[in-house]
């Protein structure tokens, strides 16, 4: 079996058993014919590969300054291609299952200040060539924030789960996991009044003989919602002109805030992972920072030894 038709098989494989999203599926890709162009150029093929070739190449992707985190991605990628080959017999063993990557750095998450997140808000009122495009700016700044959805996750919302001035918002995650999410007053009243916008125009559309979207944030794109790409833009848009540096300011760095704000003003962890979709409660412990931070607070404003200053008499 080629090399090619491995990979294709496994994306396959990973869609229908595993709910695999689009961007899951292209990272693997991305990640597996790198694998691939580098073993094909020394006269490689996925079935002939041995241990000591996938730790070469994990050499390789060093030597080429890959951050920690891409070649773990990489490795994490060939070891699960490697696994699906071994279940399906096209491997009598795995070359890579005793193989230990480089790990992943733990970093602090970029955050973003309250003040700031507020100038986005305002920045998104304001910023719009129509009043119909500042209305859909303001509600997926009000949403994103109020949620802490994943980008993919907020562009791709159905209309149909914004429908009777929702609560809540049914959201669906990574695994095709569903979870629900909590809107805030201001993150409702900018729903409802996109709402209505996008109706009108929805209107004017099926009147030209076009049909509806189901899209919560109908484009003309080929997915048929506004693009990762496209948001990713706008945010950058917006950061300038709230006076923020664009720099600091993506999708996620907003996710981030959501859940740092949360924490430092008394919201539970595993509160915290439910509503941000983490399957384990070890990936939401990166914002133990903030806690730490909380509990140094604490103990500096409250604690009767932390008031006096000298030494005792």
């Amino acid at each position: 079996m080629k090399n090619v038709q491995w990979i294709v098989t496994f994306l396959e494989a990973q869609a229908a058993e595993l709910g695999a999203s689009t961007n899951t599926q292209e990272a693997y890709a991305r990640d597996l014919r790198d694998f691939n162009d580098w073993g094909k150029a020394r006269g490689l093929s996925f079935e002939t590969v041995a241990r000591e070739n996938i730790e070469d190449y994990l050499i390789f992707c060093e030597a080429q300054g890959l951050a920690q985190a891409t070649r773990a991605r990489r490795l994490s990628a060939i070891k699960q291609l490697y696994r699906f080959a071994f279940e399906e017999g096209w491997r009598s063993e795995n070359p890579a299952i005793q193989i230990k990557g480089p790990g992943r750095a733990k970093r602090l998450p970029k955050t973003l200040e309250v003040k700031d997140v507020d100038a986005l808000l305002n920045a998104a009122r304001n910023q719009g060539r129509t009043e119909s495009d500042r209305l859909r700016n303001t509600c997926l700044m009000e949403l994103l924030y109020a949620t802490g959805m994943r980008v993919t996750e907020l562009v791709s919302l159905p209309v149909s789960a914004a429908r009777g001035d929702p609560q809540m918002l049914l959201v669906m995650g990574k695994g095709s996991k569903e979870r629900m999410v909590p809107l805030s007053p201001p993150a409702r009243d900018a729903l409802a009044a996109w709402l209505i916008s996008r109706d009108e125009a929805e209107a004017n559309a099926r009147s030209k003989g076009k049909p509806a979207s189901k899209f919560l944030f109908p484009t003309r794109s080929k997915q048929g919602h506004i693009t990762r790409h496209r948001f990713y833009a706008l945010i950058k848009e917006l950061a300038v002109a709230g006076g923020v540096s664009p720099a600091k300011v993506t999708p996620h760095t907003l996710r981030h805030a959501f859940a740092t704000h949360l924490l430092a003003n008394g919201a539970d962890l595993r509160v915290i992972q439910t509503l941000l979709g983490h399957a384990d409660l070890a990936t939401t412990e990166i914002y133990t920072h903030v806690l730490d931070e909380r509990l140094r607070d604490l103990v500096t404003s409250h604690h009767p030894l932390a008031k006096t200053s000298g030494k005792p008499s």
